[in-house]
């Protein structure tokens, strides 16, 4: 049995109230302090080379883990770019940088190599801040940190809240950080996001060490920072919310149509594709197949609001749509390797379906024992794979072997190998 499974028992006690012990054993008590200003003030937002030169020293300067994070204007722009990064370093302070203005930062990724980047939630911010430049070789995730540890609530400001017993403004996380300037309210909500994030990581690697969950820790932190850029997605045109509703094949195609045309239309003006054309209208569109414009103004989505020009651009798509040859007609659903969905398997092959029932439940298990969640604890993609096509031989080696070679780190492995077993050998496979 490992440390962890040792601190199980008093883990989901501990954690409750989203707090930690002390080395002496205590969480932290009484009412939250609220945070207010940063420590040295809201430091100026960096916009020219020079200022730039200044911070890239400074930060290069400093001491410790470097706190980083990224403000995307999410719902507003096209893309997920950055319009704000924000840093903090013992020695260094808090820089706050413009990447419009500055659009290249590998000089200071370059300057921070080596040294471990605090993140929360990492892959949220990873893709941006790596278009300007910033790329970690190490880094330290304190949501993630806080999954594993076994916390309940694991955004950034239940964390500070529960571990730190400070509390943070919340309220600017969903505006629009593309506006220039930025109000000296956002500016201080932005310091503030990083002015904790070093602290609390030293109390979550405290906490992690005391559940014996450091090295799985560091394993995953390892894997995020080693991770490929992500591929494109094929056919993003089907993720179009509401495509459950749309199923001929000539419909698929007015989905398809409609979707590159609005992708295009928000590329170019740089705004979020929901504010060209909603995914509902879309989809009604593809469902009405309308034969003009004035059947198209009839839909929602496409009201009074919706210009003559707008009306004409989106019926050009529908009828385009409606002119292609059967074989050029998308095929409804997308090739899917690997298993079917699990619901079908019953039908399918009630044998992997009773196999797959019993490693959920001994992966379930075994996530509380740990307490934490159990897509933490291994992939549940993963463990359909293994259950659909299980080793010919079902023993520890075979199941490692099948685990790492799905992406499994070896702490995952070790703690999930007897489970599979189990499961895979109790149901005859």
């Amino acid at each position: 049995m490992t440390d962890a499974q040792d601190t199980a028992a008093d883990s989901a006690l501990r954690t409750t109230g989203g707090t930690p012990p002390d080395d002496a054993g205590s969480s932290v008590t009484g009412a939250p302090t609220p945070l207010l200003e940063p420590r040295e003030g809201i430091p100026p937002v960096i916009t020219d080379e020079n200022a730039l030169a200044e911070v890239i020293a400074a930060f290069a300067a400093g001491s410790g883990p470097v706190a980083v994070d990224a403000e995307r204007a999410s719902g507003y722009r096209y893309g997920q770019r950055a319009y704000l990064v924000q840093l903090r370093r013992e020695g260094a302070g808090t820089a706050l940088i413009d990447p419009v203005a500055c659009p290249d930062l590998s000089g200071l990724g370059e300057a921070l190599s080596g040294v471990e980047w605090v993140l929360h939630a990492a892959t949220q911010d990873l893709p941006c801040l790596r278009e300007i430049g910033m790329v970690p070789t190490s880094l330290f995730d304190t949501e993630l940190a806080g999954r594993l540890a076994g916390f309940p609530r694991v955004g950034l400001g239940a964390m500070v809240e529960g571990v730190l017993g400070f509390v943070l403004e919340k309220g600017h996380s969903a505006v629009d950080w593309s506006t220039r300037p930025l109000p000296e309210p956002w500016l201080r909500y932005a310091a503030l996001d990083v002015e904790l994030l070093v602290d609390l990581r030293d109390a979550l690697e405290k906490e992690l060490d005391r559940q014996g969950k450091l090295d799985w820790a560091r394993q995953e932190f390892d894997a995020i920072a080693s991770a490929p850029p992500a591929e494109p997605r094929k056919d993003p045109w089907r993720r179009t919310s509401g495509m459950h509703k749309v199923r001929r094949r000539r419909q698929l195609a007015v989905v398809r149509e409609l979707w590159q045309t609005r992708d295009r239309i928000a590329q170019r003006r740089d705004v979020s594709p929901g504010k060209v054309l909603s995914d509902a209208a879309i989809v009604e569109a593809a469902l009405s197949l309308p034969i003009n414009t004035h059947a198209l103004a009839a839909l929602n989505g496409f009201g009074h609001r919706v210009g003559r020009r707008q009306l004409d651009q989106w019926q050009a798509a529908v009828d385009r749509a409606k002119a292609l040859p059967d074989s050029a007609l998308p095929q409804p659903g997308q090739p899917v390797a690997g298993p079917p969905p699990p619901r079908a398997w019953a039908d399918k092959d009630p044998a992997a379906a009773a196999r797959l029932s019993a490693a959920r439940a001994g992966v379930s298990a075994l996530a509380e024992q740990l307490t934490m969640p159990q897509e933490n604890l291994v992939s549940p993609d993963t463990v359909r794979r293994i259950c659909w096509e299980p080793p010919k031989v079902v023993d520890a080696g075979s199941v490692e072997v099948a685990l790492a070679g799905y992406g499994a780190r070896a702490w995952q492995v070790e703690q999930v190998t007897p489970v599979l077993v189990a499961a895979l050998a109790a149901t005859g496979a």
